[in-house]
């Protein structure tokens, strides 16, 4: 006989409600406790990444460049005059002597002048002889005439000598006697006077001879500066050197200023470097330098700054100290590094792709097992092509990584596979 069971239905609704309550809970504390656990943090492969160790020691502090070989001594030779290319007896490339005849120009005009001014310059000389000689001839002249004159000055005081004289004997009468006296001052008058003609004319003959002296080298310089221009027309190389650029014709004009042709001196050349702004400002006359041709590395020693900025770069200019490698020509691209200075006792690291100096930024530091690294902020001071200064944020034997990991800015934490 079966017996009926009461409130079994009613337990097993409260053991439902009971399950069901204490479920939801468990998700509920299990949703919570996984709130509070952080990502994963990502993984990066060792391999892809660049690590360096922070050191103690000395750091020499450098900066680097891209440049060009370039002739210590370059003579652009312009032309002068408006003028036509008649010859070109040298090219690109040839190897020339200071006296070197490049190329002649001509210019008619300016020969036309120079003939002209020969003729004037030769009519003018033959101008002064024949004036030299009317000038002697009427000193010669003047001169005689005052010799005559202080002949008869001399035969007038005889005579008056002579009359006195026989004045005291009563042999003459003292009427004569004046007369021999007057004679005889109106020719010591007549002499000083013609004797003074003589010197007044002697120093007009000077200034005469003089001034035609002065047109004679007015015109001797006009036509030598003229001549001068026209053998200027003959280009020649200046210096012993390499003829290293004529792009002329003949026939082809040329007006004043254009280039004719340049020649340099390809044994004597010096890098022209192009420096970073960032880090030309720290360099100065006289740093050592050393100069990479790849075939070779050179002295040199900084010898010109420039003044100005192109294009975010100063050209500095780099005298080498010793003998040019076999293929070193002008304009070859060459690789240049400066010496700053040599920091004795710093705490540095391999300079990271954004590490700037005198700036602050945010590295990845390894763990000491080496599996993760944990983002640090790392203060940077002096800096060198390679190399950088570390004032704060981290010690000697850390490991960071130093390459571009603007990727994982928003992850504090990595992990190294």
């Amino acid at each position: 006989m079966d017996i009926k069971r009461e409130g079994v239905a009613r337990k097993k609704l409260i053991r439902r409600i009971i399950y069901l309550t204490l479920t939801a809970m468990a998700v509920g504390v299990i949703t919570w406790r996984l709130s509070l656990l952080k990502p994963a943090a990502p993984t990066v492969e060792r391999a892809t990444v660049w690590i360096d160790s922070v050191k103690r020691g000395p750091m020499l502090r450098e900066v680097r460049g891209l440049g060009t070989l370039v002739p210590e001594d370059i003579i652009w030779i312009p032309a002068a005059f408006d003028s036509q290319v008649a010859k070109i007896l040298t090219h690109s490339g040839d190897d020339v002597k200071p006296d070197t005849v490049l190329l002649v120009l001509s210019n008619p005009q300016m020969e036309l002048d120079a003939n002209d001014l020969e003729w004037q310059v030769k009519q003018a000389e033959a101008s002064y002889a024949d004036l030299k000689v009317k000038l002697q001839s009427q000193t010669f002249d003047q001169q005689s005439l005052v010799a005559s004159i202080e002949s008869d000055k001399k035969q007038a005081e005889l005579t008056k000598d002579r009359d006195e004289q026989l004045l005291k004997l009563n042999l003459k009468s003292e009427l004569e006697v004046k007369l021999s006296v007057a004679k005889w001052e109106q020719l010591v008058g007549k002499y000083e006077m013609e004797k003074k003609k003589l010197e007044i004319m002697k120093e007009s003959v000077e200034a005469q001879l003089e001034s035609q002296k002065v047109q004679i080298a007015k015109l001797r310089a006009s036509y030598m500066l003229k001549k001068k221009q026209v053998d200027d027309l003959t280009i020649r190389a200046g210096l012993a050197g390499r003829m290293q650029e004529m792009t002329l014709q003949v026939g082809q004009r040329v007006k004043p200023g254009d280039v004719l042709a340049k020649v340099a001196q390809p044994w004597r050349l010096m890098a022209r470097l192009q420096i970073a702004e960032t880090q030309a400002k720290d360099i100065a006359l006289n740093q050592k330098a050393e100069v990479d041709t790849r075939n070779g590395v050179v002295p040199g020693h900084v010898i010109r700054i420039d003044a100005s900025i192109v294009n975010g770069t100063r050209t500095v200019d780099v005298k080498l100290d010793g003998p040019l490698p076999s293929g070193a020509v002008p304009d070859l691209s060459v690789d240049g590094t400066i010496e700053i200075e040599r920091l004795a006792d710093v705490v540095y690291v391999g300079r990271p792709v954004f590490g700037q100096p005198n700036s602050q930024v945010s590295l990845f530091k390894l763990d000491e097992d080496g599996k993760g690294a944990t983002r640090v902020v790392v203060k940077l001071g002096r800096s060198s092509v390679n190399t950088i200064e570390v004032l704060e944020g981290l010690k000697v034997s850390d490991q960071v990584i130093l390459s571009d990991m603007s990727a994982q800015d928003q992850n504090p934490r990595i992990r190294l596979n």
